[in-house]
């Protein structure tokens, strides 16, 4: 399994440029601190990534901006958002996940999203939590917070779950509510709106 191949584009040229404009009106010492403080960060707009496992694409992230930090833990960061299509065997989409914020931990390979992070699969299940972590190397979906899992017929409420990374099943550690829906009451997503880089309407 591979991590995600990000392309982005480094802007320490930039950075020089800068530095170099600023070092005639500035005094040394705050061109100094200035450039410490970009050294080791790249960023870049309009991300798309995509994750191979097994040899095969399985996933492909898109977000707004990315940032790289190159220090005593190298990791990436989203800070806009982002976004994750996930593909069957048939290259077909088969289940998403959204987030405003995500940290991809490169030693480690795991991403850990938070801020109105929702899970959708095709057959409308749909997952809604604040924080969840997403480990490549088992192909799992966890967390230890509160969830709420919204089915055709349901609405489940609990704390903790694990899910394989298609979310076609998922475990919850407990159960803490869940409420009948019905249907002609509440409208329940169509599967078919999974499409590649969909942005699935929260």
């Amino acid at each position: 399994m591979h991590p995600f191949r990000l392309s982005y584009t480094c802007c320490m040229s930039v950075i020089f440029f800068l530095v170099t404009s600023t070092s005639c009106v500035n005094d040394e010492q705050k061109v100094k601190e200035m450039f410490e403080k970009k050294t080791g960060l790249d960023e870049a707009e309009g991300v798309v990534s995509y994750m191979s496992q097994g040899g095969r694409t399985r996933a492909k992230l898109t977000a707004p901006t990315l940032l790289r930090f190159q220090d005593t833990l190298p990791r990436m960061e989203f800070p806009r958002s982002l976004h994750v299509d996930f593909f069957d065997s048939t290259m077909h989409v088969e289940n998403q996940v959204d987030a405003l914020f995500g940290r991809y931990l490169e030693t480690q390979n795991k991403v850990y999203m938070r801020d109105s992070v929702r899970v959708f699969n095709i057959k409308a299940d749909t997952l809604f939590c604040q924080e969840l972590w997403w480990d490549q190397n088992n192909q799992q979906f966890h967390t230890d917070k509160p969830v709420r899992i919204h089915r055709p017929g349901m609405i489940i409420n609990g704390v903790g779950l694990r899910a394989p990374q298609d979310f076609k099943t998922f475990d919850i550690f407990q159960i803490t509510n869940s409420v009948l829906r019905v249907q002609n009451e509440i409208t329940v997503p169509d599967s078919t709106s999974l499409t590649d880089t969909s942005r699935l309407t929260r």
